[in-house]
């Protein structure tokens, strides 16, 4: 509860210095530090000397760290998302962290068609004998193996499938669906204009937080697949848009 607060009122104020941190919360100095490396680990804050503020809009947190944050609550989002994809389905999956548990997730499905831009994923779901994966062209990131570039948005247009599933580093309270890399962006873009139903999949961590990029709005998906209840304001964008929502509590 204390780390929620500490993160609204950094979004709201900005920096904030570890005395006065400790002084509006009643805790040690060193119990603030605690806190604040927890969440700058969890990329919801950046750690600054003598206190922290918001997390800059124009870096994402490392893949390593991200593949490990969230981890249970990724892979519980990811059971969901499996439990709504029937066998003989044809799928788009993105670039994520998310989206690759979502494929260890749909292993034990039966005779998926898998277009992906992540090999990743392709790697994950080749394993499975029935499945036909293809993946894209593009230039293929070192970081974390995602592939992008104008030959990914071409080669992914030729489709039309059943779930384009994605991705996203953050969801703005207004309902805009934000991104670090431009190139990432273009890709998913393509792959909800492809899809004729979109499941969005994201962890709790990702409502509010700052990314530069903009995807879309959240009305243009068809279903949000996360951990814990979105804020009310993001909820009632939700509902007024027809957009279902699938919490794994």
């Amino acid at each position: 509860m204390r780390h929620e607060q500490v993160l609204q009122l950094i979004r709201e104020q900005g920096f904030m210095s570890i005395g006065t941190l400790s002084e509006r919360f009643n805790v040690t100095p060193q119990t603030v530090r605690r806190d604040i490396n927890i969440l700058s680990r969890q990329g919801l804050l950046q750690r600054h000397h003598g206190g922290a503020g918001p997390v800059l809009s124009t870096e994402n947190v490392d893949y390593l760290d991200r593949r490990i944050m969230c981890l249970q609550e990724k892979r519980e989002i990811a059971q969901l998302v499996a439990e709504q994809v029937p066998a003989r389905s044809s799928l788009f999956i993105n670039i994520g962290t998310t989206t690759e548990e979502v494929a260890k997730a749909l292993f034990k499905h039966e005779r998926l068609r898998v277009i992906t831009n992540n090999l990743n994923v392709a790697q994950i779901m080749s394993k499975n004998s029935s499945f036909e994966v293809i993946v894209s062209g593009g230039l293929v990131r070192h970081k974390d193996c995602g592939i992008v570039g104008e030959a990914t948005i071409d080669f992914i247009r030729q489709f039309k499938v059943d779930y384009g599933i994605i991705g996203i580093s953050s969801i703005d309270m207004d309902g805009t669906l934000l991104d670090f890399d431009y190139r990432e962006v273009r890709a998913a873009r393509a792959i909800m204009e492809n899809s004729r139903k979109v499941f969005l999949v994201t962890d709790h961590t990702k409502f509010g937080r700052n990314a530069m990029v903009r995807l879309g709005s959240i009305e243009e998906v068809d279903a949000l697949f996360t951990d814990k209840r979105p804020p009310e304001e993001l909820v009632e964008i939700m509902r007024r848009s027809g957009v279902a929502l699938h919490v794994a509590e």
